[in-house]
């Protein structure tokens, strides 16, 4: 991850910072957005960035403004979120595939931060192609018959 990311991140995931990001806890992110897929905990991230798990819970707290388990559930949400846009894949594959131990697990986190579940969450976009769509046909229709009365 370039820095970019790492500030869109903690913009993103927390309250926005003026000064440098300490570098474990860049390290840490880094490594979620390398691994969310498998299974995270606060002892392997924090072995992987040589701090103790309890000086990283704080740290990361205290610079992203949420805490590690809920930043690897968004960070899990984001990816599922844009599977669900641009993939056929089923709920329960997307669920597994970023990292979810359980699909009610998943449908838990995604409910809790979009307010709708995977299914209404990946429905609604395809609402608004359906309207346009209708939209379309129908101003087309109506240019028709302006140009047939014409």
């Amino acid at each position: 991850m370039d820095m970019l990311n790492a500030t869109q991140t903690t913009q993103r995931f927390g309250r926005e910072r003026n000064r440098a990001e300490p570098v474990e806890i860049w390290r840490a992110r880094n490594f979620i957005d390398e691994h969310f897929e498998e299974e995270l905990s606060l002892p392997r991230v924090a072995k992987a960035v040589s701090i103790s798990g309890n000086h990283l819970s704080e740290k990361f707290k205290q610079v992203t403004g949420v805490n590690f388990v809920e930043y690897i559930a968004r960070t899990r949400f984001e990816k599922a979120r844009g599977l669900l846009h641009d993939s056929n894949l089923r709920v329960s594959e997307i669920a597994f595939a970023v990292g979810f131990q359980s699909l009610s697990q998943f449908n838990r986190v995604f409910k809790k931060i979009s307010g709708k579940s995977p299914t209404e969450y990946r429905a609604a976009p395809a609402k608004r192609r359906d309207i346009d769509k209708l939209f379309d046909r129908s101003r087309n229709r109506r240019s028709n018959i302006s140009r047939k009365n014409a």
